[in-house]
């Protein structure tokens, strides 16, 4: 029998507490593979949280309570995974609120997933069959969407569709390997800075649809802008896709400008400049995408000529690039005419260059880490 950790922060949540842990110890009477776990982790709540749980205590084996100062959603989620994996040695850990907006009878859902080979469950508000409420506040509606969206585009991951959802299940490995890396994070950036850890990592993502009801007991800690605004600093700060079209962006400045010198002021012919200039800007673009823009899978300097050989290889897509990109004109030009010759160059170099480009890179050169997936 495998074991799954229900890790639930809590603060001020007396008067939800109770009745949440009681579902989950029901839906634990139909569970025959998997023995549930619940960590409470409070952050010394002044309503008798803590007190709650210990009298619920006296009903269950697996009902455990970690007491903690108040430090936050991340602190608190850090403290239990910890917890969890000194003490359980799970196989699975969730992630909960304690408000009953998250519905327990959607674990053995999540678990359903992780045994059909996912790593990380995510409940989805966003996808076929999953809801916020209806009556929230028209900016709480539209924080969470935005949010998410800002998100998606921002780490170019579409696919999944509710990166801020804090009803999860992940595989122990998953979080041994991200928890010393996420635990610097506060508030629900923790969120995104866990899954994008997992991501980072190859973990298999899989989606479950839930239906996220508003609290019924006690005051939502949300705080809508420092939200916004810590998603978008952790996402500038850390995405790949960002990172590498800034460095495109500078790299063609580079280009240009050294094609200016050389040929304006240096009366250098134009074949020569443009062919010093580019290559420039390719090994400039090579070098910060491979130690920068994804560092966390930068060619292995200790594998015999690997970076040579991933330069080698950045020139062909590069080269293959540029004919897609002057393929795309010649036709252009030739159905539309010259006149707009610098919106198809727009085009191109937006919709198809900077995302082919993107993946390509990803495909063959900085390729994703191997799995340290367990079953």
């Amino acid at each position: 029998m495998r074991t799954a950790v229900i890790v639930i922060p809590t603060y001020n949540e007396a008067g939800s507490i109770s009745k949440l842990i009681q579902e989950i110890l029901k839906i634990q009477e139909n569970l025959t593979r998997w023995q549930l776990k619940i960590l409470v982790i409070d952050s010394n709540s002044p309503d008798n949280t803590a007190k709650i749980v210990k009298e619920l205590q006296k009903t269950s084996k697996n009902i455990y309570l970690v007491q903690t100062e108040k430090e936050g959603l991340g602190k608190a989620y850090v403290t239990g995974f910890k917890y969890s994996l000194d003490h359980f040695y799970p196989y699975v850990i969730f992630e909960m609120d304690a408000d009953l907006s998250h519905n327990p009878n959607n674990i053995p859902d999540f678990l359903n997933a992780i045994e059909n080979g996912a790593d990380f469950v995510i409940g989805t508000r966003y996808s076929k069959g999953g809801s916020i409420p209806k009556d929230w506040a028209f900016h709480r509606k539209l924080f969470s969407v935005l949010g998410n969206l800002v998100i998606r585009f921002g780490f170019a991951k579409l696919s999944i569709s509710d990166w801020t959802s804090g009803y999860r299940a992940m595989k122990s490995w998953v979080v041994k390997q991200s928890v010393n890396k996420v635990e610097k994070y506060s508030g629900y950036v923790f969120q995104v800075a866990t899954l994008d850890e997992a991501l980072k990592n190859n973990a298999e993502i899989v989606e479950i649809p839930i239906n996220f009801t508003d609290r019924i007991e006690g005051v939502s800690k949300i705080n809508s802008f420092q939200f916004i605004v810590q998603t978008l600093l952790y996402v500038i700060m850390n995405s790949s896709f960002i990172k590498y079209v800034i460095v495109g962006g500078t790299s063609a400045i580079i280009d240009f400008g050294l094609s200016f010198i050389f040929i304006e002021l240096w009366n250098i012919t134009i074949w020569v400049s443009t062919l010093i200039s580019v290559e420039t800007s390719i090994i400039y673009n090579f070098l910060l995408n491979n130690f920068w823009s994804f560092s966390h899978k930068k060619l292995d300097s200790k594998v015999k000529y690997s970076n040579i050989k991933g330069f080698f290889k950045f020139n062909f897509l590069q080269s293959f690039l540029l004919l897609i990109q002057v393929l795309g004109m010649f036709v252009l030009v030739n159905f539309f005419g010259e006149k707009w010759w610098f919106v198809y160059k727009f085009l191109i170099l937006i919709f198809v260059i900077v995302p082919l480009s993107y993946f390509l890179y990803n495909k063959f050169i900085w390729k994703s880490k191997k799995s340290l997936r367990k079953n």
